[in-house]
């Protein structure tokens, strides 16, 4: 698994863009908080994507907040740490928090839209 820094805010937009190619998933990482460090964990050990079915972005939440807040207006979601949010054709299609994270949870997702 290779996570993509996302550590500007021009880079949404680019995501957007991306999105309408491969889906893309955000996970905002709070690197002060066990919860947060154990999703990711899991995500990483768990992951099982091929590099052209789902783009991973990392946004340390802590040092890019204003990127998280940039996300929650753009995507009309709720801004929750940890996070993940699933992107296809420039939207937002599922999003989840704390535990509720999971490789399975993406797949699933992916599967309702036809892109796995």
């Amino acid at each position: 698994m290779n996570w993509k820094a996302l550590d500007n805010i021009s880079q949404i937009g680019e995501i957007v863009e991306r999105s309408k190619v491969v889906p893309c998933a955000i996970f905002k990482h709070s690197t002060s908080c066990s919860i947060s460090a154990m999703a990711k964990y899991r995500l990483e050990d768990d992951w099982d994507f091929e590099p052209t079915a789902l783009e991973p972005y990392l946004l340390d939440l802590l040092s890019h907040r204003a990127i998280s807040n940039q996300l929650a207006e753009v995507f009309q979601v709720h801004h929750e740490s940890p996070q993940v949010l699933l992107i296809v054709n420039g939207e937002c299609i599922f999003d989840t928090s704390h535990l509720d994270i999971s490789v399975s949870e993406l797949q699933e997702a992916l599967v309702v839209e036809g892109k796995f």
